[in-house]
């Protein structure tokens, strides 16, 4: 396969899976925190950048005001920097750095290079890049951070030209070993809303820890020299594993707490409410108690009502209460006139009563003509007798009824009739004593 062929995929490649300039610029910024202090000190400013792709790093650099240099392999890659005017040429990287003078850069950087090396090459730029930084000089190396899991079993192995991840702490002890006065790990690009966040899923564990990492060594120098970065090499950077799974824990500790307290209040209400249904199982209980007991009270009692019933019905069927009826009914005439007695009405009781009777038998009479006759023959021997009785029959103030006259008043045409036939009668009996007088 031709070098045109190779140049075009992996530029292709970088494009795809890195990102856009821009995108790549924005994030390198993040380095200004260190090289911003570099420019203030004496001596030189020169970078060589191993690797230099294509090209942000140093156009960044020469827009802050570095006299930034580049070498790389790939002229696809080369192509894209000679595009914009960087100083970027073909060349090994080792190769390059060897040829640099003791003492004559400001900074040495590698973008995502040591990961495809070989060990034993890291520690060799490392030790070239000590040689060459004058006092206080810094090395960047940046490369795929595999404590993010998803880059650690994925993505770091999209580029076919890696070799093998390099955890932080492997990188940083080779820079310590080397001789550097300081380093520090500096995680990058990870989600800033998780720096925050209080909920932390699982996928944030998996994929959310800084997906890139840089080592950056100083070269040792005096006091004065180093504080301008001491804000850089303590600052807090990134995120780790550590951290995120720690965050992860908590919240799910306390997420288990509150379904510990959430249970804990069901169960306390499961409980209260077992135990409300046992206290109205018993009053159910009790009530179903009550209930038999006054169903066999009724019981009791329509058995005693039915057995005095039916006494009742015997009593009412036998010879003796048939008997005994003209004695109940002058029992009950006696309880009535005692009671008329005590009352003080027994004189009008009694007139009422015999007036009553007066009546019914004057109407039995007169309904019969023979009779009517032979109680005349009777009464006209006996004048106040009969005159009594007459007035007993006329008087409407015992008859009950309304102001009779001629005509029977409001009479039932039955009684006015028999009212004319007494009236006849009282007539006659008026003139008989004229006639026989005579």
């Amino acid at each position: 396969m031709n070098q045109s062929t190779e140049t075009t995929f992996y530029r292709a490649f970088e494009d795809r899976f890195r990102g856009s300039r821009d995108t790549i610029k924005e994030r390198l910024r993040a380095y200004a925190r260190f090289t911003d202090p570099l420019l203030q000190l004496p001596g030189t400013r020169a970078v060589l950048d191993l690797g230099c792709g294509r090209g942000e790093w140093l156009e960044l650099l020469g827009e802050s005001g570095f006299d930034a240099r580049g070498v790389d392999l790939d002229e696809g890659m080369l192509a894209a920097c000679r595009e914009r005017g960087l100083n970027a040429r073909h060349g090994d990287a080792l190769a390059a750095l060897r040829e640099q003078a003791d003492g004559s850069l400001a900074m040495v950087s590698c973008f995502h290079l040591v990961e495809h090396l070989p060990f034993d090459l890291v520690r060799e730029l490392v030790a070239e890049a000590l040689r060459t930084l004058q006092p206080g000089g810094l090395l960047v190396m940046e490369t795929p951070n595999p404590e993010n899991l998803t880059v650690g079993a994925t993505s770091f192995y999209l580029d076919p030209s890696h070799v093998h991840p390099l955890p932080p702490g492997l990188l940083g002890f080779a820079a310590e070993y080397a001789g550097f006065g300081r380093t520090r790990i500096v995680r990058l690009q990870e989600d800033p809303a998780l720096r925050t966040a209080q909920r932390i899923p699982l996928i944030s564990v998996l994929e959310g820890v800084s997906p890139d990492y840089a080592v950056v060594a100083q070269k040792a120098a005096g006091p004065d020299l180093l504080s301008p970065f001491d804000a850089a090499f303590d600052a807090a950077w990134g995120l780790t594993l550590g951290e995120l799974a720690h965050r992860f824990e908590e919240h799910a500790a306390s997420q288990h707490a509150d379904i510990h307290h959430a249970i804990g209040a069901v169960a306390r209400r499961a409980e209260q409410i077992a135990a409300d249904t046992a206290g109205v199982n018993a009053w159910i209980d009790e009530l179903r108690q009550q209930a038999a007991r006054q169903e066999a009270r009724l019981a009791h009692v329509e058995a005693h009502a039915a057995e005095m019933s039916q006494r009742v019905v015997d009593m009412l069927d036998s010879t003796s209460w048939r008997i005994t009826e003209p004695l109940r009914r002058v029992s009950g005439l006696l309880l009535r006139l005692r009671t008329a007695r005590a009352e003080g009405r027994l004189g009008s009781a009694a007139r009422r009563r015999v007036a009553g009777l007066v009546r019914r038998a004057g109407g039995a009479v007169l309904r019969r003509p023979a009779l009517k006759r032979a109680v005349r023959a009777v009464l006209r021997h006996v004048p106040a007798l009969e005159s009594r009785l007459y007035g007993m029959m006329l008087d409407n103030r015992n008859a009950g009824r309304v102001v009779l006259d001629d005509g029977g008043g409001e009479l039932s045409p039955r009684a006015a009739r028999i009212y004319q036939q007494l009236r006849q009668l009282k007539q006659e009996t008026a003139r008989k004593p004229d006639a026989d007088s005579h």
